[in-house]
């Protein structure tokens, strides 16, 4: 009579820990319920769709406005916490594992693409296109990473970003007199190019979105300098550790609301689709995509995890469902960051000091899934173009992947804008990436599961491999302590003194009446 009183027991508890996965996995699955039914047995206008969503986008208003003060507060305390030295070498293994990944992950993808070759088979007229082309240069794209970098403003840099374009002008061709002998020839071959190139001027402008790698930077820098203030900068770090925990209470309050938002973003998405034909004709490209992504989620992932932490990959994934499930019903490795930290911390048990400093940086540059998506993307074009890409052009759209996906915002679907800087650098039409805009709403969430997974595994992974330099820290901050009676006697003996004089050496208070008290609050 005993056990199975102790089984309901168990199932109780498994229900009480883990409500919030059970209701946002039936909140998937009635909002795919109840986007079919909508879709198949009423006819909503388009005004009607947009009613329908509102609480699906209430949810996503919510995740974005905490995004701002959890990367800001989490980012300054996190770097405030480690020591210079400590922090670099954890940002270069951080930055080692992404390169490591997002380069294992394009070569992945253009394994998969050229051995089951979806494009071949394929009629480009068959396919319709849909949408505008973004336009993009790769120089002015990379150019512009950097300059977001360094904000000029840096409260502009919450809501917006620098972008530059190209606008052609008209060149005023002067005639050229007083040439010598050895100026014709230059100035032939710079008439020459006058007459048959367009020239352009770059013109900068602002475009909403948050600028979040050049917050990233500042909250870096910022971070480094009151971690070395001593006392002086104590007070600012306990500013932003009160912030980052205030942060995260909302971000509970947050999770609430958010298997009724899960299900109206599901169905209201589901209703928007118009052609569902295109998914049989892309249906090849799609199983290749999702094949590289299952793969590198299930099994690179988990064996990197395995062979440096020495635990069960599959745990700790399991650990991050919450954030995995929510990355793919928002398609935004930004607006999960907020579930992602719960998860690491909370579930995972990863420190604090390295989720603060690891995973901002990560949602910001390491796009494994967006990379690998990107690499098949562009053979399947070349294979539509019947086009046969030689060793040169596999390892240019390696490389060039490996970048854009370093520059892709994470928002939904910023992977096509970096889709045609890759389609350039190889001398594809970039016009061609309206042939997968119809389905790389569907692919984008899967990726954006990748990219957070990815981000996921980097913290265990960067722990384990810092784990000596965490435990010194540890050690360091438990162990300085300064023993009052070998403090010099002047200080405790002054004649002119008043009747306390207090002495502040690490953390610790020091009277003439040799009263001791602990003044140091813990970081986190």
């Amino acid at each position: 009579m005993g056990k199975p009183a102790k089984k309901g027991c168990d199932f109780r508890r498994f229900v009480k820990n883990n409500w919030l996965l059970l209701a946002t996995v039936a909140a998937v699955v009635l909002g795919i319920v109840t986007g079919v039914l909508v879709r198949e047995y009423s006819q909503l206008s388009s005004l009607d769709k947009f009613y329908f969503a509102f609480p699906g986008e209430i949810l996503m208003r919510m995740l974005k406005l905490i995004i701002l003060p959890l990367i800001i507060s989490s980012m300054i305390t996190g770097v405030a916490a480690l020591d210079s030295n400590i922090s670099g070498k954890i940002g270069l293994r951080a930055v080692m594992y992404y390169f490591c990944t997002t380069i294992s992950a394009v070569i992945l993808g253009i394994v998969l693409v050229m051995s089951i070759k979806p494009g071949v088979s394929q009629k480009m007229d068959a396919m319709g296109r849909v949408g505008s082309t973004p336009e993009v240069s790769t120089v002015d794209a990379l150019l512009d990473l950097i300059r977001n970098m360094f904000p000029e403003n840096l409260v502009q840099a919450c809501f917006e970003q620098y972008k530059t374009t190209r606008e052609e002008v008209e060149s005023t061709g002067e005639p050229v007199t007083n040439l010598t002998e050895e100026s014709v020839t230059a100035a032939m071959t710079t008439t020459v190019a006058k007459n048959t190139t367009k020239e352009y001027q770059v013109v900068g402008s602002y475009s909403e979105g948050m600028n979040v790698l050049g917050l990233i930077v500042f909250c870096l820098v910022f971070g480094i300098v009151i971690g070395k203030m001593g006392e002086k900068g104590q007070i600012l770090v306990d500013f932003f550790n009160a912030l980052s925990d205030a942060t995260m209470k909302i971000v509970q309050i947050i999770m609430c609301y958010m298997p009724l938002g899960i299900l109206f973003l599901i169905a209201g998405k589901i209703i928007e689709v118009e052609d569902w034909e295109i998914f049989r004709k892309l249906g090849l490209y799609m199983a290749t995509v999702l094949s590289g992504l299952a793969i590198h989620s299930i099994i690179i992932l988990p064996l990197i995890y395995f062979i440096v932490v020495r635990k069960n990959p599959f745990r700790f994934a399991m650990g991050m469902a919450q954030a995995l499930l929510t990355a793919l019903m928002i398609s935004s490795s930004s607006a999960t960051l907020p579930i992602t930290f719960r998860c690491a911390e909370e579930e995972n048990k990863v420190d604090k000091r390295i989720t603060r400093f690891v995973l901002p940086v990560g949602a910001t540059i390491n796009m494994d899934g967006t990379a690998l998506y990107e690499a098949v993307a562009a053979v399947f074009i070349a294979q539509l173009n019947n086009l046969d890409l030689s060793i040169g052009q596999i390892i240019t759209i390696s490389v060039t992947a490996t970048a854009a996906s370093i520059g892709a915002a994470g928002v939904p679907q910023a992977g096509l804008v970096t889709m045609v800087i890759v389609l350039g650098a190889v001398g594809l039409p970039a016009e061609d990436v309206t042939l997968i805009i119809a389905v790389d709403w569907l692919l984008d969430r899967f990726r954006t599961v990748v990219n957070v997974l990815g981000d996921a595994f980097g913290t265990g992974i960067v722990e384990k491999l810092s784990r000596k330099e965490l435990e010194q820290m540890d050690v360091s901050s438990e162990v300085n302590i300064v023993n009052p009676f070998a403090l010099e006697s002047t200080i405790l003996d002054n004649e002119n003194s008043e009747t306390k004089k207090s002495y502040i050496n690490g953390g610790f208070a020091v009277d003439k009446s040799d009263t001791i008290s602990f003044t140091q609050t813990s970081q986190f």
